[in-house]
């Protein structure tokens, strides 16, 4: 968990002092006193995204919580990764959504809560449900949730002072009005590239989330047998289910709105066509080397979760440990 939590501070430090040396500069060059306003309306909504954000993602995904006696095996699965994890008992959800996906959302670790849909359930065997729930409880024991909340916040700042400095504020003056438009321009640049980061940082913690699950006990091989489902599943779904919860799809464990494009590239990773990735299918992908085209490369940078085929190659790498 450290190397993640040491990944993340380090791009956190480096997003920040971007944004402290871009505020420094244009203030120096050009004499802006108050769009600072905009800076605290930025921390504002991010402040008030994190306190009603569980009861957006509760109304998004119709979750209902459940009792140990209408769900006593996923309770039970999930008590038992939550003590190997060491960290509290996570609520307990269910989403009546044929979309099959599992997510884990809070505002920390003692605020967790755990959810399942009713496709995921009705997709999996009990292995690969808790290989995901495995997942799922590694994003809360690596805190992971909080940190991209909170850096979430530098895309949005550069959003508001590309607005300001483009379309308002500063003095009427001819030359203090084209500085100001070059650095809302500067500032447009720096909010598409800040979110690219913001969005490499949610693919790295779904790699650190993957490999937490298997150091929770779940064998690589249910992990990627699990996802490999979920493409599938979510992709014979019409498009109008998977799109209600396109606003979720960051809390997920794969992201559906992808899983057309993936199909592609997992053909050739279930050998004998069972449906499934056993353990030996998984042993033979470490040697491949996945083939992605130009478009694989750029949908990946514009995602929230790693290429499936590159996800699934990274589980075969565990396999060595098994």
């Amino acid at each position: 968990m450290w190397r993640l939590q040491f990944r993340l501070f380090v791009l956190w430090a480096l997003m920040f002092s971007l944004v402290y040396a871009f505020l420094a500069m244009a203030a120096r060059a050009i004499g802006i006193n108050n769009f600072f306003f905009y800076i605290l309306l930025a921390f504002g909504m991010l402040f008030f995204q994190y306190l009603i954000g569980p009861k957006i993602v509760e109304w998004s995904m119709q979750v209902r919580y459940v009792s140990e006696d209408e769900a006593p095996e996923l309770h039970a699965m999930i008590a038992d990764l939550a003590k190997k994890a060491g960290i509290p008992k996570p609520k307990v959800g269910v989403s009546p959504m044929d979309l099959p996906n599992a997510f884990a959302f809070g505002r920390g670790v003692r605020d967790g809560r755990m959810c399942v849909t009713q496709g995921i359930v009705q997709l999996l065997d009990k292995e690969e449900l808790r290989a995901v729930l495995g997942h799922e409880m590694s994003h809360l024991k690596n805190r992971d949730v909080l940190t991209i909340t909170m850096i979430s916040a530098i895309p949005l700042l550069f959003w508001y002072l590309a607005r300001y400095l483009m379309w308002g504020g500063g003095n009427s003056r001819d030359n203090s009005r084209s500085q100001l438009a070059l650095f809302g321009f500067l500032s447009l640049i720096l909010y598409f590239l800040s979110n690219l980061f913001v969005l490499f940082a949610s693919r790295l913690r779904e790699y650190f989330a993957d490999k937490g699950s298997i150091e929770l006990g779940c064998p690589p091989q249910h992990l990627a047998s699990a996802l490999y489902k979920l493409v599938y599943g979510t992709a014979r779904l019409p498009k109008e289910q998977i799109e209600v919860a396109e606003g979720c799809k960051a809390f997920f464990v794969s992201d559906p709105s992808r899983a057309y494009e993936e199909i592609k590239g997992l053909k050739s990773v279930d050998i004998d066509l069972s449906g499934t990735i056993d353990a030996k299918e998984l042993a033979a992908l470490r040697n491949k080397e996945p083939k992605l085209g130009a478009g694989d490369k750029l949908m990946e940078l514009l995602s929230t979760h790693p290429n499936m085929l590159k996800r699934i190659k990274q589980l075969s790498e565990y396999t060595r440990e098994q």
